[in-house]
């Protein structure tokens, strides 16, 4: 994938920001709204390209739509998430309560999503990106503290919002089609 980077993650965060970045990375356009509000109900997906596996102590299947299977799960152990591109590879495990420890590999479009979740800031996102070109790269390291969790914040992005939005750079401008060339 040309122009895209991918940097090394080494943070803790909280199970319900995690889970906010796999919805938001996989299901969030066909995801039913109660299990969105859910925080018992993760994405699972088996089959290539692309994986998520949920670790948990009980775990029950609610309803497979698309290539996710929406899952209700207690006591969770750990997570495994493979983008479809196979660029991002992230696990996280259990440290403490709902706290845990989330290490891979993430690329731009991951990193983004992330913000989006609120497990990193915009300016930790834009950072790490800048950072990426300089050669080998220290893992990103972050507090427990999650932001938007406290009940403060809305825990997706408002409908509409895009990422540039969301972490307060100007929006790239998009190309013109030859649209007009036909319409004379």
């Amino acid at each position: 994938m040309e122009g895209s980077t991918v940097v090394e993650i080494d943070l803790t965060c909280h199970l319900e920001g995690f889970r906010r970045f796999l919805i938001n990375s996989t299901c969030r356009s066909f995801i039913p709204e109660s299990y969105l509000r859910d925080d018992e109900v993760f994405p699972e997906k088996e089959m290539d390209p692309g994986s998520i596996y949920i670790e948990a102590a009980d775990k029950v299947t609610l309803k497979k739509i698309r290539d996710i299977t929406f899952i209700n799960a207690q006591d969770i152990l750990g997570i495994i998430y493979t983008s479809k591109s196979g660029n991002t590879k992230l696990k996280w495990r259990q440290a403490r309560g709902p706290i845990g420890r989330l290490t891979g590999d993430a690329s731009n479009n991951s990193l983004v999503n992330m913000s989006m979740a609120r497990i990193l800031t915009p300016q930790e996102v834009e950072e790490i990106i800048q950072n990426a070109g300089g050669g080998p790269q220290e893992p990103m390291e972050q507090d427990a503290s999650e932001p938007g969790v406290s009940g403060d914040e809305p825990p997706f992005p408002e409908a509409g919002q895009t990422a540039a939005e969301l972490l307060g750079v100007e929006p790239a401008q998009p190309r013109q089609e030859d649209d007009d060339a036909e319409t004379g």
